[in-house]
């Protein structure tokens, strides 16, 4: 739709006005990554070992590790690194990827979608990439939760323990004023 601004009296048409877009590649592996995350069948976008620890070690909710994309003024591929669910079928989450993939880059920035290669890099059952999924952080947090129980509880205990032998010590001790 063409607005009718007028400048200096003029209409502006903005097809008339010269300029060029253009897209960060962050900003195409963030349609990606997020246009990837209901594919079934596909546990996770992996960027590899350096990846995998940084994973293990904080939570992220980074949807473009191990995706990766050469972007062009008219044209863009991307390549990811998977891990697929084991007993899937890989052609049929390579076809839902590379079709997710085009209709969502093209539906939002008119880029051809000239190439999508996904490198498998590993396989898991969704048990295992639950488990594996489970950070140092969660890990450490889970731990510090526990030890506040604990602590707490021990507090608890040793509280009543001093307070009901004070009592007692009060109960069997002879008046000091008659």
């Amino acid at each position: 739709m063409v607005e009718n601004n007028k400048l200096n009296n003029n209409p502006v048409d903005p097809k008339s006005v010269r300029g060029q877009l253009t897209y960060e590649d962050k900003v195409i592996e963030k349609i990606v990554g997020l246009a990837v995350e209901h594919v079934n069948g596909l546990l996770a976008v992996n960027g590899g070992f350096f990846s995998n620890i940084k994973d293990k070690l904080i939570n992220t909710d980074n949807v473009t590790d191990g995706v990766n994309v050469e972007v062009g003024t008219k044209q863009v591929a991307v390549d990811l690194d998977a891990v697929v669910e084991y007993q899937q079928h890989v052609p049929t989450i390579f076809d839902q990827i590379k079709k997710v993939v085009q209709n969502e880059i093209t539906k939002m920035t008119d880029l051809d979608v000239v190439e999508v290669n996904v490198n498998v890099v590993d396989i898991k059952t969704r048990a295992q990439h639950e488990a594996d999924s489970v950070s140092l952080q969660d890990r450490v947090t889970s731990g510090a939760q526990a030890t506040t129980e604990f602590v707490s509880n021990q507090y608890d205990n040793a509280k009543d323990a001093v307070s009901n032998g004070v009592d007692r010590v009060q109960e069997n001790r002879e008046p000091r004023v008659k």
